[in-house]
């Protein structure tokens, strides 16, 4: 039987409301190092109030989150230590240079400027950044102010990355060259993501799939078996039937 610890992120019978409206129910999954999950939910999934509740924006009312089989919730300090995150909505400082962001992450998970430099450098380039370090966020197009985001969350060598949504308005070039990087960061450095999406360009034949819709897991494992689950070869057609089968 696999330990918790072998799991980057292990969610077990999580369930949340704002006030009497249900928003999560019972959910319980887990992602091991290496896999890219793909969180696949119309709006309104749940898929962001899930990311608050890991990120512990939010805390859970029932059920438990484990991210490297520590307790969010009991232990959130060293369970978040190893956790990177890119929200929907951009959390950069539109008025600082892209160095400056990414110095002041670096100073809050304690890291000193010599090691800093050299993840900011790595990660810049990494994306293709480097050129543009000393250039204020501001004048940065969407597709970059995401990569810099991305440098951002892996400065500190996480083991699990959280994207929501981070291709939302993004041209079809930028979007392909974040979905592209971030299956290469799980092929290379065995790094365990999930990432929330309502787009199905953005998943991989090999990628791990949770169908999220209203609240509810209603399919989850590889994409074959979450095809075949639903008699069909074709993911989109399975994602249709899955999220349509409760608004009939």
């Amino acid at each position: 039987m696999t330990e918790a610890m072998d799991y980057s992120l292990e969610v077990k019978g999580l369930s949340y409301a704002y006030g009497e409206k249900s928003a999560l129910t019972g959910l319980d999954f887990s992602i091991s190092a290496g896999d890219c999950t793909i969180l696949l939910g119309p709006n309104g999934a749940g898929k962001s109030t899930l990311f608050s509740l890991i990120t512990h924006l939010y805390d859970s009312r029932e059920g438990h989150i484990l991210i490297n089989g520590l307790e969010v919730k009991k232990q959130p300090c060293l369970a978040l230590a190893k956790l990177g995150v890119v929200f929907q909505q951009t959390t950069l400082d539109l008025d600082l240079t892209v160095l400056q962001n990414l110095h002041y992450h670096a100073s809050l998970h304690g890291m000193g400027r010599k090691l800093a430099n050299a993840r900011i450098q790595q990660e810049l380039e990494r994306q293709g950044m480097w050129a543009r370090k000393s250039e204020k966020v501001r004048l940065l197009n969407g597709g970059h102010r995401r990569r810099v985001e991305i440098a951002r969350a892996l400065l500190h060598q996480p083991s699990l990355l959280l994207l929501d949504e981070p291709t939302v308005g993004l041209d079809v070039p930028s979007r392909r060259g974040i979905v592209e990087h971030v299956h290469q960061l799980c092929q290379e450095d065995g790094l365990s993501v999930l990432w929330a999406t309502h787009l199905i360009d953005e998943i991989y034949p090999d990628d791990k799939l949770i169908v999220l819709h209203q609240g509810e897991i209603k399919a989850q494992g590889s994409v074959e078996s979450v095809c075949g689950g639903q008699s069909t070869e074709d993911i989109s057609q399975a994602f249709q039937q899955l999220t349509q089968e409760r608004s009939r």
